[in-house]
């Protein structure tokens, strides 16, 4: 038998009903042995019952009980049983940690790999992880996601002690964070402060999310523009303060400057003169510095991806380090 966990909402999480944020974090968990769980109140939120269709906040606490139901052939933790990890999927997933003890593991995240799996994505992390367990009884467990386009530093705990104190740190705003990008067009001024809201939409070809009004969520973006090509391109570091669904994206367009390679908020301007397609989405999560869960901090870099540096180096950019302070160090830490 399993035994009872809880997780917290995280911010990018703010109004996901219910059902939906279970199915974001246990996308294997059939909705009729769900409502039964419901039903009994063994799920509730901050300790209340709670129904599908109610809505979750970020900093709610969610019960989460032992999910193995043999009548439904569900493993342990509400999961079916996974298919083996392939050893080429192992070696290569095993090829891009770039930092790792005995309570967390933190990887370079491959552009093009979902951090969980939902409609029509049946590959993503979250089902790779057996082949990150190295000598650990317990596979690693997932305390923040990255957009399935974008690449770069993912965090992982690799134990329940772990998970709490990673949730605690994302959550509290006590992780700073850098995110290399190239945009098509260069943003003005050359640096400052974005603080448009943000809210969820539903359209046509599914949901987006949009700068909304008094009714958004508060979004928070720092930015500073390190070399330019002309007024056709620009390379940036991107320091969010808050976590919001596709806020770097969604901020960067608003600008009128949309990240390169971002049809979904950029259309047909997201693209250079002279690329003959549309490129990969040019976000980069490059550098994060959070408290580790036992003792001091962890300061991780992951390097530029393929398609990033050739792209600076087609425009003639030489991307600058990213071990520099951090907007706002003398004042603690400055993002969520």
């Amino acid at each position: 038998m399993g035994a009872v966990t809880t997780r917290g909402v995280a911010e990018d999480e703010a109004g996901l009903r219910l059902d939906r944020w279970f199915k974001r974090h246990f996308p294997d968990l059939a909705h009729a042995r769900l409502e039964r769980l419901l039903r009994t109140g063994q799920v509730r939120v901050d300790g209340r019952r709670v129904k599908a269709g109610d809505r979750v906040e970020p900093g709610q606490v969610v019960r989460i009980p032992p999910l193995t139901d043999p009548a439904l052939g569900e493993a342990e933790g509400g999961e079916r049983a996974r298919p083996p990890v392939s050893r080429a999927d192992a070696e290569a997933l095993q090829a891009r940690v770039i930092y790792r003890d005995d309570e967390v593991l933190v990887i370079d995240k491959p552009a093009g790999l979902a951090v969980q799996g939902g409609t029509n994505t049946s590959r993503h992390l979250d089902g790779l992880l057996d082949a990150l367990r190295f000598e650990a009884v317990a596979r690693p467990r997932l305390v923040h996601r990255l957009d399935k386009d974008t690449s770069g530093v993912l965090v992982l705990a690799r134990t329940v002690f772990a998970a709490g104190r990673l949730t605690e740190a994302f959550r509290g705003r006590q992780v700073r964070k850098l995110y290399a990008a190239v945009t098509v067009g260069v943003p003005e001024p050359l640096g400052g402060r974005i603080d448009l809201p943000l809210a969820k939409e539903a359209g046509p070809h599914g949901e987006r999310v949009a700068v909304a009004g008094e009714d958004g969520l508060k979004a928070t973006t720092l930015y500073q523009v390190l070399d330019t090509v002309g007024d056709q391109a620009a390379y940036l570091h991107l320091f969010p303060l808050t976590g919001r669904t596709h806020q770097l994206r969604v901020h960067m367009a608003a600008l009128g400057t949309p990240i390169l390679g971002d049809r979904k908020y950029g259309g047909a301007g997201a693209a250079l003169p002279g690329m003959e397609t549309m490129p990969p989405l040019h976000l980069h999560a490059r550098r994060l510095v959070l408290p580790h869960p036992r003792r001091g901090m962890i300061d991780v870099t992951a390097p530029l991806p393929p398609h990033l540096t050739a792209t600076c180096t087609w425009l003639g950019i030489v991307p600058p380090p990213a071990d520099g302070p951090f907007p706002g160090d003398t004042a603690g830490p400055v993002s969520n």
